[in-house]
């Protein structure tokens, strides 16, 4: 079986990027960059989800010889022009602070109305070849945010966030149903059928 590398050390990501998947059935071996401790971590110097994207998949598929896949996600808020965006993970100053992010995000919105506080996860996955070839599809799941957090599954700001057309946040919704309906899910879904023409 050949080994597609994907390019996340977060565990959460990285079992929810294994279930989508292996939903398609891909003949590949998946495994996370944790597989490879001693590749430096890729610094996000992008500015779109796809050019982060791009960056990871790009080093880890010349720093293995593998092709690689990875993405860049985050929330875009409306009232806030776009905002934390690329941004999302270190909102709070800290990389990866889960719940500092959306701490802040809520005292930054204490004072808007239900009405507006729309916003949208967005999602770029992208495929990398050793020999430069790479292609990127999008996602987006758009909804709202709540004004506290409920549930505790999921990561990032899926406490807070309420998805389009439910009544939870994307931290009560189970497996199943998150991944059906994800950005991170329609993107990388989307990317299925390129790694199936181009990674062998």
């Amino acid at each position: 079986m050949n080994t597609l590398i994907l390019a996340t050390r977060n565990a959460g990501k990285l079992v929810e990027l294994k279930t989508i998947l292996s939903e398609a059935e891909l003949p590949y071996d998946l495994v996370g960059a944790d597989a490879y401790p001693h590749l430096p971590d890729v610094q996000e110097t992008g500015t779109t989800f796809a050019a982060n994207a791009l960056l990871k998949a790009h080093a880890l598929a010349r720093a293995t010889g593998l092709p690689a896949i990875a993405d860049d996600s985050g929330i875009s808020v409306d009232v806030l022009s776009g905002a934390p965006g690329i941004f999302s993970a270190r909102w709070a100053g800290r990389h990866g602070d889960d719940e500092a992010n959306w701490r802040l995000l809520l005292a930054q919105l204490q004072d808007i109305a239900d009405p507006h506080r729309t916003a949208r996860y967005v999602c770029a996955a992208a495929l990398a070849l050793p020999d430069g070839t790479e292609r990127v599809t999008f996602g987006e799941l758009p909804g709202v945010l709540r004004t506290a957090p409920e549930g505790t599954g999921g990561f990032g700001y899926d406490p807070v966030f309420q998805p389009l057309g439910e009544t939870v946040t994307s931290a009560q919704l189970d497996a199943g149903r998150k991944n059906a309906i994800s950005h991170r899910g329609t993107a990388f879904r989307g990317l299925v059928p390129h790694i199936r023409q181009l990674a062998g």
